[in-house]
């Protein structure tokens, strides 16, 4: 047994109504890795992310999830969260009527106050804030993250942590994956951006439900940035195309 390999999927498919939406994917994240998947919009990203936390709705057609070299594939998110992985959606999760500190305080190893400290929110303005449609979008991002820091899990989904924030913001979760891999975390960064995708030395390129190339950072960025925006992953990416990666 490897004991780096932190996750491995194994020949997995997921099919709705007859259409697979996800095919063959095959998959090792190593312990303290940083993992950027990126491709346009609709490719199957975040439908991936939501398979490896095992929501309702989600469970593989096909194929296999191996967590720290457990079968994880018919474990329930509840079960899969306290193996220790957790997933942070591109919409902040929904935790209306609690307070901040409520909030930071389940399974936290690290202080409510440090954990804002770090993701830019002074703790003397928002520990006592109620989640609640008073919070900006980016505020309950922000705070969402620091719930992340704070439980250090074994395993990081970030889906699309970059959207509909500025620049400011960009920076601090730049710094909370820094962060996130120095405790020991790994973390896989579901993004289409460029900047985004640059934080690790390599990356996985998705389209239309495949993994269709996996190796140098720069190398498949440029490939994405010349081919797959204008793609719009409709069809199969031409295998010279590819080769030329």
């Amino acid at each position: 047994m490897d004991f780096d390999r932190l996750l491995e999927i194994k020949n997995l498919y997921f099919n709705i109504n007859g259409k697979d939406i996800l095919k063959d994917i095959n998959l090792t994240v190593k312990k303290g890795e940083i993992l950027p998947i990126i491709g346009v919009n609709g490719t199957g990203k975040s439908t991936l992310a939501s398979i490896i936390m095992g929501l309702s709705g989600y469970k593989p057609t096909r194929g296999r999830i191996i967590f720290k070299g457990e079968d994880i594939t018919d474990l329930s998110v509840t079960a899969r969260a306290k193996l220790g992985i957790t997933l942070a959606w591109q919409i902040p999760a929904n935790f209306e009527g609690i307070a901040v500190r409520e909030y930071l305080s389940i399974n936290n190893k690290m202080s409510p106050e440090e954990a804002l400290n770090f993701v830019g929110l002074n703790p003397k303005s928002y520990m006592d804030r109620i989640l609640d449609d008073s919070l900006s979008g980016g505020e309950r991002k922000r705070i969402e993250l620091a719930s992340v820091l704070s439980i250090k899990p074994s395993l990081v989904i970030l889906d699309e942590p970059d959207s509909g924030i500025d620049i400011a913001s960009m920076d601090i979760i730049l710094n909370v994956i820094h962060e996130l891999k120095k405790n020991g975390s790994s973390v896989i960064l579901v993004t289409h951006s460029k900047r985004m995708a640059t934080i690790a030395d390599k990356l996985v390129l998705m389209c239309n439900g495949n993994i269709v190339k996996k190796g140098d950072a720069k190398k498949i960025i440029k490939f994405f940035e010349h081919y797959c925006k204008s793609c719009g992953h409709i069809g199969k990416i031409d295998e010279g195309v590819l080769n030329e990666l």
